[in-house]
């Protein structure tokens, strides 16, 4: 399901190889652009991370004529949601049948899988147990089984006891969802090499350029013979100004206040909740061989914690789910005055907080003292210990929230007001798992555009 908050719905967006290694693939050093700049264009894209990133490019390989630049705030590309996150390549089994979610994901890992193929960017598909621990998980993990079957999950299997200790000799369970179609593969590598592809097609990406005002113009630039061609202005904080005939935002952390300095509700509002991840010693790594999963439980708002093999040879271990005093606060001392003030004064969590009191104690008593976190990790690998694991990084996920405090798990689309309406499209929540998910969002994404905008 979409959610549009000032146009028509979208038009919804249907054998992977094995693992290949080769060089020359994009390095982050590589793909840092140069800060040069015209000043018009016919699309601007506003965000640098994976979903933007995706979208740009795909919108420049179906209109090679246009110009596009892509505009982010950072120093580098995919810093944020993009480069802090588990590194899964998701197969779809958790999503509503039929749902958005769904079709995007099992679609995107399929797209994922040939883009990486056909770059030659490394990945691994070492598969993923979901793990039943307790008799009164069996009837949530068939029920997963089927879900993910309605998908059209690749070689979705359920496994007994045996067949857990076959694939993942350390694990002990009862019952488990077996999806080897499941990998891994460093999702900022990947948003790196769209952003290669883009600027190849011609596009221009600019960094550390903070968009804060995005308004119509009010008279043509300085010199220029166009009249009112490009009749939106991005301006950023240092007062630079870009002009352009549509804009595209795809903010994540930010998406919100983008839509608001657009003339847009802020609603649904993003909320930034933090994950701590323990990572597991090297000698340890015997312990683990794919991904382990919890079987999700309905009363809990987040999944829960899991075992996630990394392409750099670790293994994480987590994550928890706690609010984050800082949009990008990577740290537990991390702290922005307006961001925690934005989060609490709003409604939606605080009927959120209300709602999960006991989860959410629970979740940074575990963050604050590991033994209890690693007590959960026992009731899959009993072997582990506290003694075994470190404490990791973190990412911050951008979770849109609405008035009633539920968590928004639907895209929503928003464009600005008066005359910024028919010029400006906002992607105000890209939901998990946007990574696996990124070049079928991007297709969907370019739909709405062309549906928008007269390109």
């Amino acid at each position: 399901m979409i959610r549009v908050l000032n146009r028509v719905p979208v038009k919804a967006a249907a054998a992977a190889k094995p693992k290949r290694l080769v060089k020359d693939v994009p390095t982050i050093q590589s793909m840092v652009p140069t800060r040069q700049l015209h000043s018009s264009y016919d699309v601007a894209v506003v965000g640098g991370g994976i979903v933007g990133l995706a979208t740009a490019r795909e919108l420049i390989l179906r209109h090679p004529t246009l110009s596009f630049v892509l505009l982010e705030k950072e120093k580098e590309l995919s810093v944020h949601q993009s480069g802090h996150n588990s590194g899964v390549i998701h197969s779809g089994i958790y999503y509503t049948p039929g749902s958005l979610k769904a079709r995007l994901c099992v679609r995107g890992a399929t797209l994922a899988y040939e883009y990486c193929e056909k770059k030659g960017l490394p990945y691994k598909r070492c598969g993923k147990l979901i793990v039943a621990v307790e008799q009164e998980e069996i009837p949530r993990l068939k029920a997963l089984y089927e879900r993910g079957l309605q998908n059209n999950v690749r070689d979705l299997s359920i496994v007994d006891a045996k067949g857990i200790r076959e694939r993942e000799p350390y694990c002990r369970g009862i019952m488990a969802l077996d999806s080897p179609y499941t990998g891994i593969v460093d999702w900022r590598m990947v948003a790196l090499q769209y952003g290669t592809d883009f600027k190849e097609a011609g596009g221009t990406v600019v960094t550390k350029y903070e968009v804060n005002d995005i308004s119509m113009a009010t008279e043509s630039p300085a010199g220029s013979t166009e009249g009112m061609k490009y009749p939106i202005a991005l301006r950023d904080k240092q007062g630079n100004e870009v002009r352009c005939r549509y804009v595209l935002t795809c903010g994540g952390l930010y998406s919100d206040r983008l839509s608001q300095i657009s003339g847009c509700s802020r609603e649904p509002r993003i909320v930034p909740f933090r994950g701590d991840y323990l990572v597991l010693k090297p000698e340890k790594h015997y312990l683990v061989k794919g991904n382990i999963y919890p079987v999700p439980d309905p009363r809990f708002p987040f999944l829960g914690v899991h075992f996630t093999p990394r392409m750099d040879g670790s293994i994480w271990l987590g994550p928890n789910a706690v609010l984050a005093f800082k949009r990008e606060g990577y740290k537990v001392y991390d702290f922005n005055a307006r961001d925690l003030a934005d989060a609490l004064s709003f409604r939606g969590l605080q009927k959120l907080v209300l709602k999960n009191m006991t989860y959410g104690i629970g979740e940074m008593y575990r963050g604050v003292f590991i033994g209890a976190q690693v007590k959960i990790l026992q009731k899959y690998i009993p072997e582990l210990s506290l003694s075994d694991v470190l404490r990791g990084p973190a990412g911050v996920r951008a979770q849109a929230l609405d008035r009633d405090g539920n968590l928004v798990d639907d895209f929503v689309f928003d464009g600005g007001v008066g005359d910024v309406a028919s010029r400006v499209l906002h992607v105000r929540n890209a939901p998990s798992p946007a990574a696996t998910s990124s070049l079928a969002i991007g297709e969907m994404i370019a739909d709405e555009v062309e549906s928008r905008f007269t390109l």
